[in-house]
């Protein structure tokens, strides 16, 4: 089935159209420690909102051109996107006018002096080769984009983020990720670029419930492209994303599929609906844009038990199943109830009644059905 052009008028939901703040670090982990960390745990979550704030107006411009134009502009005034593969370089710490920086490493190069851009690069052909693979795609926009990463963004950036056009990862400061962990993370990689994928596709509003499900595909597939790469089962894989991340003090990791709301000092994901937190999309950090990487946790334990239920590894079907939704069924402004249809939907257009009736099993269990 063709993928489906992105809505033109929105639904269930009025204003202008928000451009997804896709960055790795929730705002309200970063609000959290702002308000009740230690000091040094205040000035690094500070500084990272602080620096976080400065790519948003860079992205939306980018989002917005890219899908409304139906085309990927790529760095504009940059770097052109027209060739296929996958480029590292490296920021040196100059921060977002200094982006992309100095080239490190293309496809055919030999390893780099500099792991850092090793991780970043494997990362992203990982990314590239599970979609290329299980689903077929060619790269985020299926059009064969290249993928572009830079590392050692700013000094010491607690964050790493998917900008609209490329990914740039931080190297963290030791306060609130662990230096280097941004990179050795390949869920965390897959997780962000996947927002690619999401833009080029369903383009979900980053806001409330259709952001809370931008988010969660993004989980969805950063675990699976972990899982993939690891040959791992559903029910031998961990769940977890961003695993080893953060300092050891803060947690274990970003977000837990299995079990929402215990994967780091101060989580508080729910599993189920009767837990959602509705929130004001506003300025506050807090607040997560209406509780986007708070209430992914809902989606994200539904696509955890269909998993569980449809059995052996979790791309062979429940993967395919939310890739097929995402794709050609969700709009910009889908909510939580139409999207457990859309999956439902999928399940009996790929496989059966039987995959369709666990599909609606799992969102019954998190209370977006009944």
């Amino acid at each position: 089935m063709p993928e489906r052009q992105l809505d033109s008028a929105p639904h269930h939901m009025s204003g202008p159209q928000r451009r997804p703040n896709c960055s790795i670090a929730p705002p309200d982990l970063l609000a959290w420690l702002a308000m009740q960390g230690t000091e040094a745990e205040r000035e690094a979550a500070l500084s990272s909102m602080a620096t976080s704030s400065g790519i948003r107006s860079r992205r939306a411009l980018i989002g917005q051109f890219s899908r409304e134009l139906n085309q990927n502009i790529g760095l504009i005034g940059v770097i052109s996107l027209t060739e296929q593969g996958i480029t590292v370089y490296d920021n040196e710490t100059h921060g977002r006018s200094f982006l992309p920086g100095v080239k490190k490493r293309s496809l055919g190069d030999s390893l780099h002096a500099d792991p850092a851009v090793n991780e970043a690069f494997d990362g992203s052909s990982a990314t590239a080769s599970f979609f290329r693979d299980v689903f077929g795609r060619r790269s985020l926009d299926n059009a064969g984009m290249e993928l572009i990463s830079s590392v050692h963004y700013g000094v010491a950036f607690d964050n790493a983020f998917w900008d609209g056009s490329q990914m740039v990862y931080g190297d963290g400061s030791d306060r609130i990720f662990q230096i280097g962990g941004l990179t050795r993370a390949i869920d965390v990689i897959a997780h962000e670029l996947t927002h690619g994928v999401t833009e080029f596709t369903a383009g979900l509003v980053y806001s409330k419930q259709p952001g809370a499900l931008n988010e969660s595909f993004s989980d969805v597939f950063g675990s699976l492209v972990k899982q993939y790469g690891l040959k791992q089962t559903a029910a031998e894989a961990d769940w977890l994303i961003g695993q080893g991340v953060l300092v050891t003090t803060l947690g274990l990791a970003l977000r837990s599929m299995k079990n929402p709301g215990t994967a780091f000092a101060g989580d508080h994901q729910p599993r189920h609906m009767d837990q959602y937190r509705d929130l004001p999309d506003d300025n506050n950090p807090a607040n997560d844009n209406g509780g986007v990487h708070i209430n992914s946790g809902i989606p994200n334990h539904a696509f955890y038990l269909a998993a569980i239920g449809l059995g052996g590894s979790a791309w062979e079907k429940a993967g395919k199943i939310w890739y097929n939704a995402l794709t050609t069924k969700l709009g910009a402004y889908t909510q939580f109830a139409e999207a457990a249809q859309f999956t439902i939907d999928a399940a009996g257009e790929l496989f059966g009644a039987q995959e369709q009736a666990i599909v609606r099993a799992a969102w019954v269990e998190v209370g977006v059905l009944s």
